[in-house]
């Protein structure tokens, strides 16, 4: 089977890597990919914002599947596109997309369909919004409705912060996504991810994570798309994850069908584990980035088999292997990230980071020019080591970073902290 794969990150990279495994596979191209997928598949220049040139080019190409890895297209209707030119494709339609599409549309399904998640309001103009946050009191939280990176949330802990994040909205920092703000109750607890694939009428629990957001070591700075990420998330007991599918997850499958729109692709849910037990912060309908290395560093059964299953409607009675070891990634960013930054320098010695066969060097945002790698981006790398336990592929990631030559690059140094301390007893 001929598979096109769309996107540039990370997250593709990984994807691809796990995807080349396949023996169902023959030939895997990528729309634009990134440097690093170069000897993993064929790439194309795409756009992928031209549903008909992606059209025309599977119809070229004998593209039997499509895996849709960003939200952005997924959430402007490729995959219906697609699916009205009879090609498969897997990932929500864009009526299903607004769960990640539109934060107000995720909080009215889960207040319509009793779904654990914090108070909210949702607002069209500041001087509301502010009313709100001045009626409910710090901290509290601020969002852009819509697609903004990763960047458009705001935990004030201040009411100060907060007006200022709603001005930031409606004062157009975050373009078209803040033209409507949703404004929710501050959830007191623990962060996890965690994903599960669906094919519509069935899901299957895939995989916990624990993502870190802010930029700098200790939670610190703005937040950014991601920082690092290890998974599982010692935090998701087992009794947690069965919470999380029957309270979050399969209540909104079924809500999304009731509303006829019926949900394929990947449930992301970024959680917050209270004293109640897992509440939803939010959904994303894709793998995240930088999750999504450390997932397919642990998958042991077939990806597109997998992606194929959900896209056809046949996840009931499929089961998962999964490696027992603990997968971490450390994202290697551009100086300046997550504001401004240098493209264009070299990155040297990734060979010397990969030597070992616990770690793969995963590319984002790079370029090749000639014999030489280029950073092309603000996330550039997720270097992703796996370990018996989370301290052990912690200093394996570490070790593989510190053998990059790019001095021109950061990254965090505490990535799997708290799983860490778990491990040592302190947490």
């Amino acid at each position: 089977m001929n598979v096109l794969l769309i996107g540039s990150g990370g997250r593709e990279h990984a994807l691809a890597w796990a995807l080349s495994k396949s023996a169902q596979l023959e030939t895997l191209y990528v729309a634009p990919g990134n440097a690093g997928i170069d000897g993993l598949a064929t790439r194309v220049s795409l756009d992928v914002a031209d549903h008909a040139a992606v059209v025309d080019f599977c119809r070229e190409k004998n593209i039997g599947f499509v895996v849709v890895g960003p939200e952005a297209p997924l959430v402007a209707g490729l995959v219906d596109d697609l699916s009205e030119a009879g090609i498969l494709a897997f990932g929500p339609g864009k009526v299903a997309a607004q769960l990640e599409g539109s934060k107000g549309f995720t909080k009215d399904l889960c207040a319509r369909f009793n779904i654990p998640t914090g108070a909210y309001g949702r607002f069209k103009d500041a001087e509301s919004a502010s009313d709100y946050v001045r009626k409910m009191g710090a901290p509290i939280v601020v969002k852009a409705d819509g697609l903004a990176a990763g960047k458009g949330v705001v935990v004030a802990m201040t009411e100060a912060e907060a007006l200022e994040a709603v001005a930031a909205c409606f004062d157009g920092s975050f373009g078209d996504a803040g033209a409507e703000v949703v404004v929710e109750e501050f959830l007191d607890g623990e962060e996890a991810s965690f994903f599960a694939i669906c094919d519509g009428e069935t899901a299957l629990p895939l995989a916990t994570a624990q993502d870190h957001k802010r930029v700098f070591d200790g939670d610190k700075g703005p937040n950014t798309g991601g920082m690092g990420a290890y998974s599982p998330a010692p935090v998701m007991t087992d009794d947690l994850v069965k919470r999380t599918m029957n309270e979050i997850i399969e209540p909104t499958m079924r809500g999304m069908a009731e509303m006829g729109s019926p949900f394929k692709g990947v449930f992301f849910a970024g959680l917050m584990i209270t004293e109640k037990g897992p509440q939803l912060i939010e959904y994303n309908v894709r793998f995240g980035d930088p999750e999504c290395q450390a997932l397919m560093m642990r998958l042991e059964s077939d990806l597109l088999d997998l992606l194929l299953a959900s896209a056809k409607g046949d996840l009931a009675g499929k089961t998962l292997s999964w490696r027992d070891e603990t997968a971490l990634c450390v994202v290697v960013a551009a100086k300046g990230y997550p504001g401004a930054y240098e493209k264009g320098t070299e990155i040297r010695d990734l060979d010397k980071a990969s030597a070992d066969p616990a770690v793969e060097v995963f590319h984002a945002g790079t370029k090749a020019d000639g014999g030489h790698i280029l950073a092309n981006g603000g996330r550039v790398l997720g270097v992703t080591a796996l370990g018996g336990t989370v301290a052990e592929a912690q200093a394996k990631a570490y070790e593989a970073v510190d053998r990059i030559d790019w001095p021109d690059g950061f990254c965090r140094r505490d990535i799997g902290w708290r799983a860490v301390a778990r491990e040592q007893g302190e947490g």
